[in-house]
């Protein structure tokens, strides 16, 4: 990698990774690792998809009342890992997370499938804890009856979406002898859609 190879915006560069690994057939390149902060647990990471990027961020759904969702509502910093191992890529991004719209989350919603639309329904406690599967089932077999006989399914109100808006951008490329390439974008002024960022090489 070279700095002269950079684009100047790291989503338009990561668009390029990502597009590449795609196209390279690894399993769910989607799926990053998000990391939020809880006040009385510390960090706490785990994976959530990927659905949607643009220079204002990336978009990610969930159940806000899930323990990510009340976490992301009580401090909005966060940090996402896309661990591409297969072509010795990942990038991480930091920054701070804002609700997508009504109308955003909506939009999305109406693309699921069925039963996974369904499935939020039946999971409103997302992250509680609940007795057995037999629990679950009678939940989603609650959630069918009741949407029975609709042709669109809508948004639970406890359901949607958030964008990651990045403030910090690295990518890394492994290479032999741990000699890796990294580089890192840092938001240096303005919002992260057109403000300006400076790209700095790493040490491996």
């Amino acid at each position: 990698m070279r700095r002269t190879g950079l684009c100047v915006h790291p989503l338009d560069q990561f668009h390029i990774w990502f597009t590449w690994a795609h196209n390279a057939g690894l399993a769910e390149p989607n799926a990053m690792v998000l990391a939020t902060v809880e006040a009385d647990a510390g960090v706490r990471a785990r994976t959530v998809l990927l659905k949607g990027y643009d220079r204002f961020g990336l978009r990610f759904f969930t159940n806000y009342g899930s323990r990510k969702g009340r976490a992301l509502d009580a401090d909005p910093a966060a940090s996402a890992v896309l661990p591409w191992h297969p072509i010795r890529r990942q990038v991480i991004i930091g920054g701070s997370v804002e609700r997508l719209s009504a109308e955003e989350s909506d939009a999305y919603f109406r693309t699921r499938p069925r039963g996974s639309q369904i499935g939020a329904w039946a999971s409103e406690h997302q992250s509680s804890v609940v007795a057995d599967r037999a629990a679950l089932d009678e939940g989603y077999a609650r959630a069918e009856r009741r949407w029975a006989g609709v042709e669109e399914v809508p948004r639970p109100p406890y359901w949607g979406g958030y964008r990651l808006r990045p403030t910090e951008v690295e990518f890394w490329q492994g290479r032999r002898d741990r000699m890796h390439d990294r580089f890192r974008y840092v938001l240096e002024s303005g919002s992260p859609a057109d403000g300006t960022w400076r790209i700095d090489r790493l040490e491996p």
